[in-house]
């Protein structure tokens, strides 16, 4: 609150002390000051304390100051001395401009007691800017016309100094035909006047070129220099002339319209606008005007209509050339029309056919008479056609012609024909007319459709949709309308026992040909037939191809397992010696595919074995071979599942399971599961016991020599394999395994399967396949012997 009224107070003080400076400079006369422009800051201007009356100690004492309006502050007061200097350098021309005297106001302030004094500082111009033409070229044009004396005012050039600093007088170098005379403007500015002292001569002297100078008064004095170029006007003082003053053309009576004539030319010796001609007609008559055009340009004298010989033979043409003023020139041009051949012979139809139709004799077309309105040469006529064309012109009376035709035509090879009868006369130079007739060939239905092929093979994937577009035959009739339609059907097949009704089907309109029923690659490899195609027309005309339907292959049979049987039988098990090395072959799994192709590829993979890494099977061929060497700690019973897998997509499969028993040598019997011997061991152990021991020492011995026999016999006819493997029936009995005809075998086969006793297993062995000539029913199928291990199979497929 306190403080709010201190501000109070404060602003009360100001107001009156301004009220108070305002009243007394109403009645005092203020102290004058000066100082010249571009003085350097704190230069020396008044001692303040003397012009006061004041002593040095007095302005500190009562708190002397500088105030101005707007509080800009050009001066500074020293109050240790009293002086009063420039507080920066001055610029007279950016403080005032052009106002003279150039007055700075301010005042000096005694705070204590409160008394003030009104000062004014003048601040005086010095020459410090020089003269400048604001254009520093100028450009008069003065006509040569003009007489001494003429003056021309001049842009003047400007100086920001005034008084004596500014502009004072103009002067011009020296020359023979000008003076410059210096004007003053009521505003007191001075402008150049350029003043013609001597006549100009465009053509002795066309152009000038002076200097003109500005100079101030100042000491010393400055400039500024502009260029003045004078351009000599020239005046019309010279008539046109044409180059001659008589013209004679001929031209013909068919020269077409805008056809130049004669090119008319005139000059002037003056320039610019005097030296600029024009042309016209003079004192034509409407004829005249009507069959010529004169371009005031260019003198070009064009046809304006279509002359005519018989009518006007000559033409007389005055031509007038004005320059811009009133000066002119005249020549005559005399125009004479030749005559020519102007007359086109003509042809007059007095009877004509539009359309015959192909195949028909000679024939009419049209009847016609020529003539001609020029006489003599000018009116002898000579009539043809087209070379190229099937048609003659026969002359019948005078001046008729028949256009008839030269033989039977062929719409087939062109449906229409362009006649050009050409007329022409013997004139020169040779006139001809030309009449164009159309004439149209009507169809006869004389083509048969052709297919676009003799033969068609189409593919198409078994299993497909009913009713699958599998493609289409195309044929075309060159004959046109409802000769050209043509109309599709199947014909009835070779193989009467090829049911081709349920087989496919033909859209009669387009020939798209669709699938009925599902194919089945495996029943049905491929099928011929043949379709029909038929025109509209009257007879009817017809043609026939052969399309051939290929069945490709898709993977839809699994791999069929053929060793070793999963008949649900009781499983066959595979005897393997504990002292057999790695690689040794346990067994070989047989699969075949009724799909073929790659959807036929096998391979093989052991997807679950009782003990992983013991066993391994061969991915191509299907043999499970020992991994590594077995051990006693090994599991006697084995269980391996195979997958088999064929390369098809997406691959189909079947797995089969073997069971693999371990033993020591083959002194041990064949062996029932260890599951149903642990029943019986429940039973009587020992008996079970007893049994096992006396059937392992008999079996021991009979094995032995049975596997000697077997080998020696192998060995003798192991070119033929006929005989089979000889073992005794009742000990190991021979199997036969009937193979159905599926996958890539094309016939049934029987092998026969014996266990080889000398090998120290229980593995099979297919001996040669009971067919007869199986090179025959499967191309490129061979038999062959396998000897890397006596206990392989007997053949392989290739």
């Amino acid at each position: 609150m306190e403080a709010s009224r201190k501000l109070i107070c404060r602003q009360r003080q100001v107001l009156f002390l301004f009220l108070f400076l305002g009243l007394s400079q109403a009645g005092t006369e203020p102290r004058r000051y000066s100082v010249v422009e571009e003085t350097e800051g704190s230069s020396f201007v008044t001692n303040l304390a003397k012009d006061l009356g004041l002593g040095q100690r007095e302005l500190s004492r009562r708190g002397a100051r500088v105030i101005s309006k707007g509080n800009k502050l050009h001066l500074q007061l020293d109050q240790a001395t009293g002086d009063l200097l420039v507080n920066e350098k001055l610029d007279r021309e950016e403080l005032c401009g052009h106002t003279e005297p150039c007055v700075l106001r301010f005042q000096v302030l005694l705070a204590n007691p409160l008394e003030f004094f009104q000062a004014e500082l003048q601040v005086i111009d010095m020459n410090d800017h020089a003269p400048v033409f604001v254009e520093r070229d100028m450009v008069l044009k003065i006509s040569e016309s003009s007489p001494p004396g003429t003056a021309f005012p001049l842009k003047n050039a400007q100086d920001e100094d005034v008084g004596r600093n500014n502009i004072e007088n103009y002067i011009i170098n020296p020359n023979s035909y000008f003076r410059v005379l210096t004007r003053e403007r009521s505003d007191g500015r001075k402008y150049p006047e350029l003043v013609l002292d001597k006549a100009l001569d465009r053509e002795e002297e066309p152009e000038l070129r002076l200097t003109l100078t500005a100079l101030d008064g100042g000491s010393p004095p400055q400039s500024g220099t502009a260029q003045v170029y004078i351009e000599v006007v020239d005046i019309n003082d010279n008539a046109p002339e044409f180059e001659q003053p008589f013209y004679r053309v001929q031209i013909p009576e068919d020269s077409p319209i805008g056809f130049l004539i004669v090119k008319v030319s005139a000059t002037d010796v003056d320039i610019g606008v005097n030296g600029e001609i024009s042309y016209s007609l003079f004192q034509a008559p409407e004829e005249i005007r009507k069959t010529f055009e004169l371009n005031p340009l260019t003198g070009d004298i064009r046809l304006k209509r279509q002359l005519d010989f018989e009518a006007i033979q000559s033409y007389e043409v005055i031509i007038e050339a004005k320059d811009a003023g009133s000066l002119s020139g005249k020549c005559t041009v005399l125009t004479q029309v030749l005559d020519v051949n102007d007359n086109a012979p003509e042809v007059t139809m007095s009877a004509l056919t539009r359309q015959i139709p192909e195949n028909s004799p000679e024939t009419v077309v049209a009847i016609f008479s020529v003539s001609d309105l020029d006489s003599e040469e000018n009116g002898k006529i000579s009539c043809s056609i087209q070379d190229n064309l099937p048609f003659l012109l026969k002359s019948s009376l005078e001046n008729f012609y028949t256009l008839v035709t030269e033989g039977p035509l062929d719409r087939e090879t062109t449906a229409e024909y362009n006649i050009t009868i050409t007329v022409t006369d013997l004139g020169t130079p040779r006139l001809k007319t030309q009449h164009n007739i159309t004439l149209l060939v009507s169809d006869v239905n004389d083509n048969a459709p052709a297919f676009t092929q003799t033969s068609y093979t189409l593919f198409l994937r078994e299993n497909n949709s009913p009713a699958l577009h599998i493609g289409s035959v195309s044929a075309t009739d060159r004959d046109a309308g409802a000769n050209a339609q043509v109309t599709y059907s199947l014909l009835p097949p070779h193989d009467p026992q090829l049911p081709l009704a349920s087989l496919v089907s033909i859209n009669a309109d387009n020939g798209h040909l669709f699938a009925l029923r599902a194919l089945d690659f495996e029943a049905l490899r491929a099928f011929e037939f043949g379709v029909g195609a038929t025109d509209r027309g009257s007879p009817a005309l017809s043609s026939q191809a052969l399309v051939r339907v290929q069945v490709l292959d898709a993977n839809d049979n699994s791999p069929f397992v053929l060793y070793p049987l999963q008949n649900g039988s009781a499983p066959c098990t595979e005897l393997v010696p504990r002292a057999a090395e790695p690689g040794y072959l346990v067994s070989k799994v047989v699969a075949v595919d009724a799909d073929s192709g790659q959807n036929a590829w096998l391979s093989y993979q052991l997807l679950r074995a009782t003990e992983p890494g013991l066993f391994g099977v061969w991915a191509h061929n299907g043999e499970v071979r020992t991994a590594r060497p077995l051990g006693e700690r090994d599991a006697a019973k084995h269980r391996l599942v195979v997958l088999v897998r064929d390369n098809g997509e997406p691959a189909l499969s079947a797995s089969v399971t073997l069971h693999v028993l371990l033993v020591e040598g083959f002194s041990q019997p064949y062996l029932p599961l260890p599951e149903a011997a642990a029943e019986q061991a429940q039973a009587d152990p020992l008996t079970v016991y007893l049994v096992i021991a006396l059937a392992s020492v008999s079996s021991l011995f009979l094995f032995s020599v049975l596997a000697f026999i077997a080998v020696r016999l192998c060995r003798r006819s192991r070119a033929a394999w006929a005989g089979g493997c000889s073992v005794p029936e009742g000990h190991l009995p021979g199997h036969l395994v009937d193979v159905s005809g599926t996958g890539t075998l094309s016939q049934s086969y029987q092998y026969e399967v014996c266990l080889m006793g000398g090998t120290g297993t229980d593995e099979f062995k297919f001996l040669k396949p009971i067919i007869p000539n199986l090179p025959g029913h499967y191309p490129g199928a061979e038999v062959k012997e396998n000897p890397d291990f006596k206990n392989d199979f007997g053949f392989s497929i290739q």
